[in-house]
């Protein structure tokens, strides 16, 4: 089997939009529990964008609680129901592991305007 036609076989998920590092969204990620099937939002910025030929996945960081907490996300899973984007940030990295160092005010980024 050849590489290139797997790769061709892969379809993206069209409830996701482009996103970039240091966009706020809105995951919608099904959550099945026994038999009953329900939709949990899960609200951050996104921190990291592995894109790879298995499709690629995105990690999103937010603090409740005082405690950081991340998840990350394959761009293809069939349990993520929809991505919203509520927010463009303006970056200059393509990892953000340093938003883990800090709180509060330091860890703000600001906002990009898309036209």
């Amino acid at each position: 089997m050849n590489v290139k036609s797997l790769i061709e076989e892969i379809k993206h998920n069209p409830d996701i939009p482009e996103l970039a590092p240091g966009d706020t969204v809105k995951v919608h990620n099904r959550i099945k529990e026994g038999d009953k099937e329900r939709i949990q939002i899960f609200t951050g910025l996104v921190i990291k964008i592995c894109r790879k030929a298995d499709g690629g996945s995105f990690t999103v960081r937010r603090v409740t609680h005082g405690v950081g907490v991340e998840r990350t996300f394959q761009f293809l899973s069939p349990l993520v129901a929809k991505v919203e984007v509520t927010r463009h940030g303006r970056v200059r990295r393509a990892k953000l592991y340093y938003l883990r160092n800090l709180s509060g005010k330091a860890a703000r980024i600001k906002e990009r305007r898309v036209q």
